[in-house]
């Protein structure tokens, strides 16, 4: 890995991108790192919970790498989109295991869209965040016009990526970008925090829970039919017999993910 830095603390992952002298920026090489990343700590049972965030103090992920697709035709942006989407935005999306996006600095363009794909998101007090592929003669391909809309509304998503403006932090906690807002010293540890109290729980339910409400958003898809199934199949693992036993008892589940 040339790009990013993994570090394990007991059930959490910190995956950091670490391109600090170009702020971050996503490149092919940086996405099929992250999408590796997430695939082996997602098959690692120790890991209940990844933590996203990016290297110094400037930039979570400032935007894809311009100089490798200034050139493109037409057919080979449309597969940059796609190629993007599946390996990384999409992935991580779908992931079982929750990630948090932990945006320390500016996320712009592909970096938003990342953030985006994360489970949810915190920010340092720093923080930035806008999609300003307009500017540039594109539009967000990573998912960006349907993330941000999905998140703050069609209204605010259109004047966001139509004037291609930055939000700063506390914005987005009101448009409920993001979920907390704290100085960037205490992002990474609030981020922990947060993650303990997650990988105290079953890991496949909180699996299932995402599947679930990822459904809502998937056309042709009925997230109240996946809600009844996923609901139904928690009754066949081990956690769920470990929990309402704890519960009976009064004692504390320690769930196995099985």
């Amino acid at each position: 890995m040339e790009n990013i830095l993994i570090e394990k603390q007991d059930n959490l992952a910190i995956v950091t991108i670490n391109r600090p002298t170009k702020l971050n920026a996503l490149n092919k090489a940086t996405i099929e790192e992250l999408h590796n990343a997430f695939n082996d700590l997602n098959n690692d049972s120790s890991t209940k919970v990844i933590i996203l965030t990016g290297s110094g103090e400037k930039a979570f992920v400032a935007g894809a790498d311009i100089s490798e697709f200034a050139h493109f035709s037409v057919s080979e942006g449309e597969q940059l989109a796609a190629k993007g989407q599946e390996l990384l935005f999409d992935f991580v999306q779908n992931l079982p295991t929750p990630v948090i996006a932990a945006v320390n600095g500016f996320a712009l363009g592909g970096g938003l869209e990342l953030a985006m794909s994360c489970h949810f998101r915190i920010a340092s007090t720093n923080a930035k965040m806008g999609l300003p592929e307009v500017t540039l003669g594109v539009i967000p391909g990573y998912g960006g016009t349907q993330r941000l809309a999905q998140l703050i509304g069609k209204g605010r998503a259109m004047e966001l990526i139509m004037t291609a403006n930055m939000i700063d932090a506390e914005t987005a906690k009101s448009y409920g970008l993001v979920n907390h807002v704290v100085p960037q010293e205490e992002l990474l540890d609030l981020a922990k925090s947060i993650a303990t109290r997650i990988s105290n729980n079953s890991s496949v339910a909180i699996a299932k829970a995402i599947e679930s409400i990822n459904a809502n958003y998937e056309d042709g898809v009925n997230g109240f039919q996946t809600e009844i199934k996923n609901f139904g199949a928690s009754f066949g693992t081990e956690d769920f017999k470990e929990g309402t036993t704890a519960f009976l008892e009064k004692r504390k589940a320690i769930f196995t993910g099985k």
